[in-house]
């Protein structure tokens, strides 16, 4: 099923769907502190991620928006969630944030269909990570959740044509 085409309740009970189904699968994405700050997608559902043939998928204005503000928004907290200060009232915010964007992402999506199918990829991992980082799993940390929307982050612009993302 595309993101792109199906009406607007259907897109985001998808998005819901995805985020829950992929929560067992999802082993989170591990912090390694050597050398720099760097988190391991291999477990993640962006580790599925293709390229088209040896080009990134194309783009559209909804989705370079939509990311640009995910970015911008997780940057701003950045600092303090790798200093362990972020508090629960501001993950909650990021997350809602994440959350209202991605929507918007869904709902205005005119992405060709095989882009589409890579970017459900990235976006399982931002709504896992909007699940974690609001406390939805006992098991995990809102940092790890974090930590997974880190690494949609650092796959999207790998994957993606956005000639206006600022690493």
């Amino acid at each position: 099923m595309s993101f792109c085409h199906p009406p607007r309740a259907v897109r985001l009970a998808l998005v819901a769907s995805l985020a829950v189904l992929a929560a067992p699968a999802l082993a989170l994405a591990q912090h390694q502190h050597e050398g720099g700050h760097q988190h391991d997608t291999s477990s993640a559902a962006v580790a599925n991620l293709k390229l088209d043939g040896e080009k990134k998928w194309a783009t559209d204005a909804s989705l370079r928006s939509g990311m640009a503000s995910i970015h911008a928004a997780f940057e701003a907290d950045h600092p303090a969630i790798h200093a362990g200060k972020e508090t629960d009232a501001q993950y909650d915010a990021l997350a809602a944030r994440i959350e209202r964007e991605v929507n918007s992402i869904v709902a205005n999506c005119k992405l060709p269909p095989a882009a589409d199918t890579n970017l459900h990829y990235v976006v399982a991992d931002l709504m896992q990570g909007v699940n974690l980082m609001r406390g939805g799993d006992p098991q995990r940390t809102r940092h790890d959740g974090a930590a997974l929307v880190h690494g949609a982050l650092r796959a999207y612009p790998k994957f993606f044509d956005d000639p206006d993302w600022k690493p």
